[in-house]
């Protein structure tokens, strides 16, 4: 269970982290780092373990009959990155405690932190491909809301949001891809599909699965052509990047191509598509880092072409180019968390990161400056450091390269060309910041040295450039073997991890990329000094623009496609839907045969057949008295739901008859309360306007597509009816819901327990729709001509007009409706306990949360019918909003519990208890479940009664308020 405990705590640290007030910087910081510190020494106590060769695993039952399983996996690989993000993650958060200013909303960045750690952990120890895919999206949300952590500055905005299109689009990609691998391979878990890499290559859907994995690793990785999101990212806090760059997000896509490396490469176009962008990454990145004038942004250039000599390496096809770009990922993460430290640590202490200001800081920083230059010695590949050993085996592998004369010549070439380019950027990044005059006295700060704790984090990161690069095969040797083993198994090369391997080609390769890296530093710097402000043949990558480019016409074209497919007006969108579903419904259907059910029609009953006609008859009533009278409309279409209701009843299906019946009383009240805020019909206003001939084609039109409709519903039901019901998954249901679901009521059982997922869903749904309708209601403003009309235009029923309006808080004291209202009183209680005999009884007789929830409804429903808008004011304690708060909570307790006894999501645990008094009671979590439903219908249905009962009370409000107006100037004459 440690594995489920590291990936645990970061998400409940996140959790306690947002709940804490914006003052305790302290109590965060020791959150957040104890978290953190917790997921390191739990992934270490592991080593052992996965040292003797064992694959950690820890498998969670979700959707068992699916195949779904919540899978964790640890090996060496998943090891050394999850000992990477969580200790990574412990320095960051030393670093930013001091960071971050007392202002800022300090909870909130912990608490995405910590939910962006949790993020990567899972995606690194997922043994799922579908999970994998899930966390990987996570990783790109949780970026999201730390790059836009400084909100009000619109570069927060703008980058975050670049950041989340490419890399959620790459995960859309992503997903796709190992929809299809996972169904070439014949399962989703990891381990199968590493061991299906043969049948995978020779598969015809190989190019499409490796295209859409590359998307989703190349966008996230920020390789070209999506490298352009990365340096936008710089607007995050310094903390946030120095993460974002060495341990997480940039590093999925990297560590997503080595875990797939078993699966997808050995290919041609696994070459060209990964090693061709890696090598665009690799020499584009490093180039453009020479000229930027911000601290941070030579940084992210030189990460875009660190992450591209990783993505070229694995793209080789080479065993050794694998562990070769595990090791780089390791270095690269130490110099590089260390270099944005101290760039951090420049801003904070100076107020800017603009090279072109900063000078001579090594006086006044002494500390800062020797831990930036040796990190940033390391990057350039200095020998004794760590990145110098994992760029000679770099340059070892591109030595090696097979193909023609240009590729083998071409390759070496442009590897060390990038590598003159990192020295070059390197040399810029120190001299220029911490040499030279002293600072100028314009700065923002006075330069000094910030708290010593702050500086640990870096020279902790140094400590290990240092130690590795003079030590490889004593320090890391073990931990590499380790995770290049997992991932090539049998296929592990041989190599030699020393700092002198003897004069030969990569050594010198590196000693010639040293060596042209200072002349061209050089030549640069004496080229500003003859032309301040001149950037020679600088390669202005265009990626921003063209993202821009693309959004802006996306949006152009979604405006263009809205004015032909959407409209403001209900009946056009039901128009749409409607056509829509025809479509979608004839596809596969169109073929034929399923008509063929083999069983014989039963003579027609007269009394069903009488039934139906009364039933149709209704709703032609129905349909045409829509255009005269709404009233007569809602009573005959209530009759047609009559109709249907006793069809239940015809054909033995009680459950359904009762549900049907109380959904067609609520929703019959509510539609009568909704009656009066519906504008005046266009023939009241105009009686011409009804007889223009585009409205008799728009009534052709919808009797046309009612037919169809209704033609379609009756195919279907007759396919149905005339199959034997052994073809059928009913008889599944009626022969399993009482060994697996223990209820005899199939309907029920089927609700809450086989099709449980569903439910929770619909209830979810439901109360998502009753906060939308109470939203639009609180804020819906009644046409002139249903309500805002004076009061002298007004007129009862009979056509009287209306000269005094009745408070709207006090019930009618007629004395003949003080027996309704007393009744309806005492019906209340008596409803509330039929609705719960009802949501008890659910499981085995016709019943359940659905319909009892409905027959509470409607008693509260009458209640306000008697009692007006003041009984709803005067019993705020219903608080619709926390039944359904709490019925979520019901429903979705019931469905996680069974976790604790490891069963699958949403599994029924039962236990028979015997009480004193009460005898044998059997008691079971589809009861919390349905309770659940029960308090979600309740609350949905109470809480668009209130948005009504306020919009009623606001429009009485008016009245009265328009009536005194009016009758104020002529109080005054008269005196």
């Amino acid at each position: 269970m440690l594995l489920a405990l590291i990936l645990a705590l970061p998400f409940a640290g996140s959790l306690c982290a947002a709940m804490l007030p914006a003052n305790a910087r302290n109590a965060e910081s020791w959150l957040a780092g104890i978290t953190a510190l917790s997921c390191t020494v739990l992934t270490a106590v592991l080593y052992p373990r996965v040292a003797a060769g064992e694959v950690i695993r820890l498998d969670l039952p979700w959707a068992p009959a699916l195949g779904l399983h919540f899978t964790l996996r640890m090996d060496g690989f998943a090891w050394l990155f999850a000992f990477i993000v969580a200790a990574m993650g412990t320095l960051v958060v030393l670093y930013a405690r001091y960071y971050m200013s007392p202002k800022d909303p300090v909870p909130r960045f912990f608490s995405f932190f910590l939910a962006f750690m949790a993020a990567m952990l899972g995606l690194v120890l997922s043994g799922n491909l579908i999970q994998l895919v899930l966390f990987w999206e996570m990783t790109s949300l949780a970026s999201f809301m730390l790059i836009a952590y400084w909100h009000h500055r619109q570069d927060a905005r703008r980058g975050a949001r670049m950041a989340l299109t490419v890399t959620a689009a790459g995960g859309l990609c992503l997903l796709a891809g190992v929809l299809i691998l996972g169904y070439i391979a014949g399962s989703y878990d990891l381990d199968v599909v590493l061991q299906s890499g043969a049948q995978v290559r020779a598969d015809a859907w190989y190019p499409a699965v490796l295209g859409l994995i590359a998307l989703g690793a190349l966008t996230k990785s920020a390789q070209f052509p999506f490298q352009f999101w990365l340096p936008n990212a710089m607007a995050a806090p310094t903390p946030v990047s120095a993460y974002l760059h060495s341990a997480t997000m940039v590093k999925a896509g990297v560590f997503l191509l080595a875990r797939f490396w078993p699966v997808l490469s050995g290919t041609d176009e696994w070459f060209w598509i990964i090693g061709g962008a890696g090598l665009c990454s690799l020499v584009l990145g490093a180039y453009a880092a020479i000229f930027q004038r911000d601290m941070k942004g030579v940084l992210a250039y030189s990460t875009i072409s660190h992450l591209g000599l990783i993505t070229l390496l694995l793209g080789l096809n080479s065993s050794l180019g694998l562990v070769a770009a595990i090791f780089h990922m390791v270095n690269h993460a130490t110099f590089k968390a260390s270099l944005f430290m101290a760039a951090g640590i420049v801003d904070h202490e100076t107020g800017t990161r603009d090279v072109t200001r900063l000078s001579g800081l090594y006086r006044a920083m002494p500390i800062t400056a020797t831990l930036a230059m040796v990190a940033a010695a390391s990057m350039a590949g200095v020998p004794l450091l760590n990145g110098f050993i994992s760029k000679e085996m770099f340059f070892a592998e591109t030595t090696f390269i097979s193909g023609d004369s240009i590729m083998q010549v071409g390759l070496p070439l442009l590897a060390t060309l990038a590598g003159a380019f990192s020295v070059a950027y390197s040399l810029r990044f120190i001299l220029q910041v911490f040499f030279g005059p002293p600072p100028s006295e314009d700065l923002p700060r006075a330069p000094h040295e910030p708290p010593r704790w702050m500086l640990l984090p870096s020279a902790l990161l140094v400590f290990v450039c240092l130690v590795v690069g003079v030590l490889p095969a004593v320090t890391l040797g073990p931990i590499l073997d380790l995770a290049a083993r997992s991932v090539l198994g049998s296929d592990m090369p041989q190599y030699d991890l020393a700092v002198w391997h003897g004069f030969n080609l990569p050594l010198i390769m590196s000693l010639v990329a040293l060596g042209v890296g200072i002349v061209l530093y050089l030549a640069l710097r004496a080229h500003q000094r003859r032309h301040p402000g001149r950037v020679p043949f600088i390669y202005r990558l265009d990626g921003l623009r063209t993202f821009e480019w693309l959004l802006e016409n996306s949006s152009v074209g979604s405006a263009w496609l809205l004015r032909y497919v959407s409209s403001t007006r209900l009946q056009v969108q039901m128009l749409l839907i409607v056509v829509g579903t025809l479509l979608v419904a004839w596809l596969p259907l169109h073929d034929g045969g399923w008509l063929d059910g083999g069983m014989s029609l039963s003579p027609p009953d007269p009394a069903f057949l009488g039934l139906w006609v009364v039933g149709g008859a209704c709703a032609l009533g129905a349909a045409y008295q829509a255009k005269y009278h709404r009233l007569a409309s809602l009573t005959l279409a209530g009759a047609a739901g009559l109709s249907v209701c006793l069809t239940f009843v015809w054909f033995s299906a009680p459950d359904l008859a009762l549900t049907q019946l109380a959904v067609e009383v609520a929703t019959a009240v509510l539609l009568l309360l909704g009656l009066r805020w519906l504008p005046r019909r266009v023939q009241d206003v105009d009686p011409e306007a009804g007889r223009d001939s585009r409205a008799r084609l728009r009534r052709v039109r919808d009797l046309v597509l009612a037919v169809l409709a209704g033609t379609g519903m009756t195919a279907l039901t007759y396919a149905v009816l005339t199959r034997p019901i052994g073809d059928t998954i009913s008889a599944f249901f009626v022969r399993q819901a009482l060994p697996e679901g223990g209820g005899t009521n199939v309907v029920n059982v089927i609700l809450v327990d086989f099709r449980g997922f569903d439910t929770l869903g619909e209830i979810t749904v439901l109360g998502i729709v009753a906060l939308t309708v109470y939203a639009l209601l609180r804020r819906f403003r009644p046409a002139p001509e249903s309500i805002d009309m004076p009061l002298q235009q007004r007129s009862d029923p009979d056509g009287k007009p209306i000269d005094k309006l009745p408070d709207p808080r006090r019930p009618i004291p007629d004395g003949f409706m003080m027996v309704p209202a007393v009744l309806g009183r005492l019906l209340l209680p008596i409803a509330g306990l039929v609705s719960i005999y009802l949501l008890l009884r659910g499981h085995n007789e016709p019943g359940g949360g659905f319909v009892g929830g409905l027959v509470m409804a409607t008693a509260i429903i009458l209640q306000y019918m008697v009692g007006g808008v003041h009984w709803v004011e005067t019993r705020s304690r219903l608080n619709p909003q926390y039944w359904l708060a709490f019925g979520l909570l019901s429903a979705g307790g019931a469905a996680v519990v069974a976790w604790a006894a490891g069963r699958p999501f949403l599994s029924a645990l039962a236990a028979d208890l015997a009480l004193p008094l009460i005898g044998h009671v059997h008691l079971s979590t589809v009861l919390v479940f349905d309770l659940g439903v029960y308090m979600l219908v309740v609350g949905s249905t109470v809480l668009v009664l209130v948005a009504l009962a306020h919009q009623s009370l606001r429009a009485q409000r008016k009245a009265a308020a328009d009536a005194q107006a009016a009758a104020q100037p002529a109080t005054q004459g008269h005196a």
